[in-house]
């Protein structure tokens, strides 16, 4: 046997190993909301909810619980849960259950529960996800929107007859209102990675912390790739190789879609493009990173928003 055929049998050996290695687990993911407008559904309104208990509930044919978890979102409103072993997860479904620290007035009703869904299997792992869950104050907002359909009120009956007709009565023209400012967030505002590395610029890293760890807001994927102690703004001066360039465009979209509710992807989209891109090939993490670099560059259309702090 010659040296290459050598190699290869080695090669196969070890990939062999380690998937014969690996622990069956099944992993669940999602993220919870907060429905403001109590619409039912995700609008420009709504935002990720911190500290929120999430319980997903399996049963079986008959309807009895055969197996229950809770777990908490993090300051994303991310949750995620492992299961080890091979569980049947095909009648299960998640729902919020609690509100914590992060939910402020949002946490009175939950919102209806959803079904898992195997996003994809590979060797003995599978990955779920759910649709997205709400939980809604006990009041929609006072800058919602009204309801298209609006309940119409009751007709009362008059227990006295009408009083004889008056000549109507019409108030004096008023002046006109100032426009009302506009929303948070809510003007279309897209920033290269030059523009969140200036130090006049640092009071718009509202959410996240320039010191906070890469592995931390991306994932275990991430912490394997850039290690575990690269912070944000480390991962902002990356160049020259493609999975650094992700790195500083991803951590650039981040930053853009909490600063502009009009930014083309949210904070859930933009972990989950990452964590796509960082389990593919090297092709896949140039188009990724070409993606959210055309994205933080406003698509030729959108500009920067970002004025200096006072």
């Amino acid at each position: 046997m010659d040296l290459k055929h050598k190699l290869l049998f080695i090669a196969l050996l070890i990939v062999a190993s380690a998937i014969d290695g690996t622990q069956a687990v099944a992993v669940v993911s999602g993220t919870v909301f907060c429905d403001q407008c109590k619409d039912g559904q995700r609008s420009l309104f709504d935002y990720p909810l911190s500290g929120t208990k999430v319980t997903i509930t399996c049963a079986d044919g008959n309807g009895q619980v055969t197996m229950s978890r809770e777990e908490t979102t993090n300051m994303f409103g991310n949750y995620v849960m492992r299961f080890d072993g091979s569980p049947d997860l095909s009648n299960c479904h998640a729902q919020v259950s609690g509100s914590g620290q992060g939910s402020n007035d949002c946490g009175a009703i939950a919102g209806p529960a959803q079904e898992l869904r195997l996003m994809f299997r590979m060797f003995d792992m599978e990955f779920f996800g759910v649709d997205s869950l709400l939980s809604e104050p006990a009041q929609p907002m006072s800058f919602c929107p009204r309801s298209a359909n609006p309940v119409p009120a009751p007709v009362v009956t008059p227990t006295r007859p009408p009083m004889a007709s008056r000549p109507p009565f019409r108030l004096p023209p008023l002046p006109p209102l100032p426009p009302m400012p506009p929303l948070p967030y809510s003007e279309a505002s897209a920033c290269s990675h030059q523009y969140w590395t200036m130090p006049e610029n640092k009071c718009y890293w509202r959410v996240l912390n320039p010191e906070t760890k890469v592995a931390v807001i991306f994932g275990p994927l991430a912490g394997r790739r850039y290690g575990t102690d690269m912070t944000l703004w480390e991962g902002l001066q990356g160049r020259g190789d493609p999975y650094r360039t992700l790195l500083r465009e991803g951590t650039t979209a981040l930053l853009n879609s909490y600063n502009s509710l009009q930014f083309p992807y949210n904070s859930v989209d933009v972990v989950t493009r990452m964590n796509w891109a960082l389990m593919g090939s090297t092709r896949g993490v140039l188009i990724n990173a070409l993606r959210f670099l055309r994205a933080n560059s406003g698509y030729g259309k959108v500009t920067c928003k970002l004025t200096p702090c006072k």
